[in-house]
């Protein structure tokens, strides 16, 4: 069975924004911002998840495109979760660079899948 990348990652990332939310709600005591990326970060990886099992090619590209912007909205809460000081550098960093990841897989399966069905 061939190994799926971006579903690892994409789980991979989910655990590591559950364990932020869990420090943001016990240590930094935020109930907003820690439900809003969790619901986004998390959402990532169901909806990849979701596509493998699409009804037809269009579907999958459409389930592919709510997870980039899933993964987008989730960019922005962890920036903003860096610049106001709720979490440090090397936390930013690491996260950052994870969903910058997803993203370029997200695009390139999408303009791929996109490009094979002739569009």
């Amino acid at each position: 069975m061939r190994r799926n990348i971006i579903k690892e990652k994409s789980f991979d990332f989910a655990l590591e924004i559950i364990q932020l939310s869990k420090y943001l709600t016990n240590e930094r005591r935020d109930f907003i911002i820690s439900k809003q990326v969790v619901r986004s970060g998390t959402a990532v990886g169901a909806l990849i998840r979701e596509s493998e099992h699409a009804e037809s090619k269009k579907d999958f590209i459409h389930k592919l495109a709510i997870s980039l912007k899933e993964a987008n909205e989730t960019e922005y809460w962890i920036e903003l979760l860096f610049l106001s000081k709720y979490i440090d550098k090397e936390t930013f960093e690491s996260l950052n660079l994870k969903i910058k990841e997803l993203l370029r897989m997200l695009i390139s399966i999408i303009k791929t899948t996109k490009l094979n069905l002739g569009k």
